[in-house]
Order: structure tokens, then sequence, then C-alpha cells
């Protein structure tokens, strides 16, 4: 991570640069990647289990393949949805 105006060396081979001297952004930074990574892993793992699960009844008759097609389209839709609530600003953003 480059704190502030470093020069072009360090800002390229930084995962993350900070324009601001300030530490408290690191904090910011921290809170945001967990959330990011918290609601990315729930539209996965939902929108695998949903998967499985539809696959399991597709696998025993009870839904046709264009109910299937429809079912997964619907699943997809919802964990796009869900992962588009990173975007929405959070309310706690710093411990201090």
């Amino acid at each position: 991570m480059a704190l502030g105006q470093t020069s072009d060396i360090v800002t390229e081979a930084a995962d993350a640069v900070l324009l601001d001297n300030s530490l408290s952004k690191v904090d910011e930074l921290i809170h945001i990647g967990r959330r990011m990574r918290r609601i990315a892993l729930q539209s996965a793992l939902a929108g695998m289990a949903l998967s499985v699960i539809e696959m399991a009844l597709a696998a025993f008759g009870w839904l046709r393949p264009i109910e299937g097609a429809i079912a997964q389209e619907t699943i997809d839709q919802a964990a796009v949805l869900n992962a588009v609530r990173v975007s929405t600003p959070s309310k706690h953003l710093t411990d201090f």
C-alpha cells in the first residue's frame, strides 16, 4: 500500500494507493474490503446452493427443461442483484 503522492514506481508496485496521507483511510479500506468479500461470498454460495437444488429437482423429473432454464436465469439475476449491494454505502466504515 502506498500513501500520498509517491513516485510512479511505488504506485505501480502497490496493490492500493491512498492519495491522502491519513492512516484512517486504511481502516476504511479494510472495512470496504471485508464487506465486499462477505457480499461476494453470499452471492456465490447462495447461487450455487439454489442451482444444486434446481438440478436435484430436474434430476427427479420435477422440473422441465424450460422451467429449469427460467429458474436458472432467476437465480443468476438474484445473485447479481445481491452483489449490487456493494455499491450502496455502509453506515460504519471506521472503528474510531
